[in-house]
C-alpha cells in the first residue's frame, strides 16, 4: 500500500481553499425555509444576510485555525492514533453530514412519493422532515457513530475515506437531480411518468458514484489504517 506523505505544516493556499468549503456547509445548514428556498428558487436577500454572518464566522475561525483544513499544522499526523477529537472538528463534520445526508434523503423520498402518487411533496418534506433528520445526525454524533465526528481520531484513516465517498455520491447526484428537474420537459418518455424517470436517474447516479467511491477510484476515497502518515484532513 502506498504511504501517504506527512506534512509538517499546511500551506497557506491549502488553508485558504478550505474556507469556502465550510462557508458553503454552514450557509446551507439552516433548513426550513432557507435551505428549501435556496434549492427551489435560488438565493434572495435572506440568504445574503445569512451568508454575510457565516462569512464573518468562518473567516474568524479560519484565522484562528479552528476549522478543519485551516489549521497551521495538521492535527492528525498518523492514521490509527487514538487521540481526542477536537470540539470544532466534531461541530464542523456534524454540520457537513447534515448537509450531505438530509437534503439528499428528502429529495429521494420526494421522488419515491411522486413516482407512486404523482404528487410532488418536497416542500412539505422539508418543512416537517428536515429538522428531525438533522437531529438524528446530531444524535448519531452524541452516540459516537458519525465518521470524523467521533470522540477519538483512531479510525480517521477509514472515516475520512467514507466521508468523501458520501460527498462523491451525493453531490454529483444532487446536481444531476437538479438537471433532471430543470430539463423535465425534454424527458417526456410517455407512458413512463416523468417522476419515475427522475427517480431512476437518481438511483443510477447514486449507484455509480457510490461504487466508484467504494472501489477507491475517486480522490480521497482510499482507506488508510495504522501506521500510515496522514496526507490531509
Amino acid at each position: 500500500m502506498k504511504q501517504a506523505v506527512f506534512r509538517q505544516r499546511n500551506k497557506q493556499y491549502y488553508r485558504a481553499l478550505h474556507a469556502p468549503i465550510w462557508l458553503w456547509v454552514f450557509w446551507i445548514l439552516p433548513g426550513w425555509p432557507l435551505t428549501y428556498d435556496l434549492y427551489a428558487h435560488g438565493p434572495d436577500q435572506r440568504h445574503g444576510v445569512w451568508l454575510a454572518l457565516v462569512f464573518a464566522g468562518v473567516t474568524w475561525r479560519g484565522f484562528k485555525g479552528r476549522i478543519p483544513g485551516c489549521e497551521p499544522r495538521p492535527y492528525i499526523h498518523f492514521y490509527g492514533v487514538d487521540q481526542p477529537n477536537l470540539p470544532y472538528r466534531v461541530v464542523c463534520y456534524t454540520a457537513a453530514w447534515i448537509d450531505i445526508l438530509v437534503p439528499y434523503t428528502l429529495n429521494l423520498v420526494g421522488l419515491i412519493i411522486a413516482s407512486i402518487t404523482g404528487q410532488w411533496t418536497l416542500k412539505d418534506l422539508y418543512a416537517y422532515g428536515y429538522y428531525p433528520l438533522a437531529l438524528a445526525v446530531v444524535l448519531g454524533t452524541a452516540l459516537d457513530w458519525i465518521p470524523r465526528a467521533r470522540r477519538s481520531t483512531v479510525g480517521e484513516g477509514a472515516e475520512r475515506a467514507w466521508f468523501y465517498v458520501a460527498i462523491w455520491t451525493v453531490v454529483p447526484t444532487q446536481v444531476i437531480n437538479w438537471a433532471a428537474w430543470r430539463l423535465g420537459k425534454y424527458m417526456d418518455l410517455a407512458p413512463l411518468p416523468l417522476a419515475r424517470v427522475r427517480l431512476a436517474i437518481c438511483l443510477i447516479s447514486t449507484a455509480i458514484f457510490f461504487a466508484l467511491g467504494y472501489a477507491a477510484k475517486l480522490p480521497r476515497t482510499q482507506r488508510y489504517y495504522e501506521g500510515v502518515a496522514a496526507a490531509g484532513v
